[in-house]
């Protein structure tokens, strides 16, 4: 990836920070947007703070990566809302709006923006960091469900559209992952059976989800999947879903 100049949405915490720091890592030069970027600061890429379920901060990352680098080779759209919900009812039009601009439209406003730069460059690849939500939703997030769902159809039909002009679209869809959230998760669950965080994680990996592996991701897992599916050495790779889920059943 040396030289490569990769957008990374969501980038200043949790999986996206894992995929910053990734990239950084393999010489490429980073874009980094998300509403917080103190968390990936320290790697000196471009860091673009933004709302990116506006149309106003999708721009500004794509004028910033262009400003410094004059293209785009790679984009990952890894920025998204996964907020809890007591029941469907409860999720009035502007909380959907809300959820669909971040987790959705981000994406398209992104695509449409740099999938252009990139066929000028002779091609590139967008990897979108969907979910086994998609394939497995849950009531409890039932609009980052059919968010995550939007997702997979836009990269099939942008993998098909764009082949030709060598832009490839893939998706990865993360299980179980140690992010800040799933951590709030296993401390309520350890707190509600009267038990330690780390037999709360058992618990969950062995018994609520019965992972084959018996481990949970930790976030460099995903980003070593992106990093492949950004490479050459996927090149003929393209609309698929990479399930990065140690082994999850329940998201088949």
């Amino acid at each position: 990836m040396a030289d490569k100049v990769v957008v990374v949405t969501g980038a200043g915490s949790g999986i996206g920070l894992a995929i910053a720091t990734a990239f950084a890592g393999a010489g490429a030069r980073p874009v980094l947007a998300d509403l917080d970027v103190t968390g990936c600061a320290h790697l000196g890429a471009v860091t673009v703070k933004a709302d990116l379920g506006t149309s106003a901060g999708v721009a500004s990352v794509v004028e910033s990566a262009m400003a410094a680098y004059g293209g785009i080779d790679v984009l990952v759209n890894n920025v998204a809302l996964a907020p809890y919900r007591e029941s469907f009812e409860s999720i009035d039009d502007a909380a959907w709006q809300r959820t669909w601009d971040v987790n959705v439209m981000s994406c398209v406003r992104l695509c449409r923006a740099v999938v252009p730069v990139m066929v000028a460059r002779g091609g590139g690849s967008v990897v979108t960091v969907g979910s086994e939500g998609a394939r497995h939703p849950k009531p409890y997030l039932v609009d980052y469900g059919v968010s995550k769902a939007a997702l997979l159809s836009l990269a099939k039909a942008l993998s098909i559209e764009y082949g030709d002009r060598n832009v490839r679209v893939n998706t990865v869809a993360p299980g179980p992952t140690r992010t800040a959230t799933m951590d709030a998760f296993l401390a309520a669950l350890a707190e509600e059976r009267e038990i330690d965080v780390a037999a709360a994680a058992d618990h969950f990996v062995r018994e609520m989800r019965r992972l084959p592996l018996g481990r949970m991701n930790e976030p460099a897992d995903v980003a070593e999947v992106v990093l492949f599916l950004a490479g050459e050495r996927s090149r003929q790779v393209t609309g698929s879903e990479y399930a990065v889920n140690a082994g999850s059943t329940a998201s088949m």
